[in-house]
């Protein structure tokens, strides 16, 4: 939890100067930051158990639209791609929640549990993730900020945002995903959940080491992905696994672009977490696909990292009865904003 919490920028109410620095203290009581800080099993089984049923009930949809006309299976697919990638990316942000130590109260659910039902189904590894995304909160919006090269385009032009996008739904953005997990499993590169790219020394490192290596590393989502296989099989719908990987190659890639554009694209580059953050609005349309779990509250994430997700509404709403945060833009103005670059700038 970071000790201080520093006033917005000219985009904050009129009543806060710009330069003002409080601590957390300042702004909540002791007895509050207890309140928000509290985590739940209940609730983080809640938010696994709902990502998996509707994920269930996605496949349930495609089964039976399957035996319908392709009048009934073409938008039924096209739907159930968009539901899978957000839920996709919903068991990215538990993983991410998990490795703040917020999303279960015990840690063995956090460090174990998740890691398997959350982050290896989607071929992330828990304890990896967290070693690199406390470089991201420790120097956000610095040099040395482990998910700066996420946001560093940005703004661009509307040309580019939509190749960008456009990438990322046909599945060239998946693609080069596959290729770079394979090397950094193998370990040729470091690994990173960022765009960064950075060759390992070899080390002494032989062809024969290097694929035990990559066996380590990707057998436990192996093993995840072929019980889900294996479930899908047995229901006698097979060809549904292909489905959950091409979400994982198209949707979940555009929607883990805009999640991250709406974080941290276009603020300062400043270690000020008002600054250098954003909150973004989300509506029912937000909360299926680009900002599942409250990860739209992400000043408040940035301002005390182990409140749980569920309790991020209640934090946004006290800092706005406070002062503290201003009223938060929508997903639409956030892409807006990054593609603002004009043609004629960009060459």
């Amino acid at each position: 939890m970071s000790n201080a919490i520093p006033a917005q920028n000219d985009t904050a109410p009129a009543t806060l100067p710009g330069d003002t620095r409080r601590k957390v203290t300042e702004i909540f009581t002791r007895d509050e930051i207890r309140m928000l800080t509290a985590r739940s099993d209940i609730r983080g089984f809640i938010a696994v158990c709902f990502t998996w049923l509707t994920i269930g009930l996605c496949f349930v949809a495609l089964a039976w639209a399957s035996t319908q006309s392709l009048l009934v299976f073409v938008p039924v697919f096209l739907l159930a791609l968009c539901i899978l990638g957000g839920r996709q990316l919903s068991l990215a942000i538990q993983m991410h929640d998990a490795s703040h130590g917020s999303l279960f109260k015990h840690k063995w659910l956090n460090h174990v549990f998740a890691d398997w039902v959350c982050a290896r189904p989607i071929w992330n590894d828990l304890h990896k993730y967290r070693a690199h995304h406390i470089i991201h909160h420790t120097h956000t919006g610095q040099d040395i900020d482990s998910d700066l090269s996420l946001v560093a385009a940005f703004p661009t032009t509307r040309a580019s945002l939509a190749r960008k996008l456009l990438r990322d739904a046909v599945g060239i953005t998946g693609v080069k995903f596959f290729i770079g997990r394979f090397l950094m499993d193998a370990g040729y590169i470091k690994w990173t959940v960022a765009n960064d790219v950075e060759r390992l020394p070899r080390d002494g490192m032989t062809l024969p080491r290097r694929l035990a290596m990559l066996v380590r590393n990707v057998t436990p989502t192996l093993i995840v992905n072929g019980i889900l296989f294996a479930v899908l099989w047995a229901a006698g719908h097979p060809w549904l696994f292909l489905v959950w990987i091409l979400a994982y190659m198209t949707t979940f890639s555009v929607f883990v672009r805009i999640r991250s554009m709406a974080e941290h694209a276009c603020t300062q580059r400043s270690p000020d977490m008002f600054l250098n953050t954003r909150t973004t609005r989300a509506g029912l349309l937000a909360r299926a696909t680009v900002a599942p779990l409250n990860v739209n509250y992400h000043i408040e994430h940035h301002v005390m990292a182990s409140v749980p997700y569920f309790r991020l509404p209640l934090m946004h709403r006290m800092l706005r009865e406070r002062g503290a945060v201003a009223a938060p833009p929508g997903y639409l103005d956030v892409l807006r904003l990054v593609s603002s670059r004009k043609a004629a700038e960009a060459g």
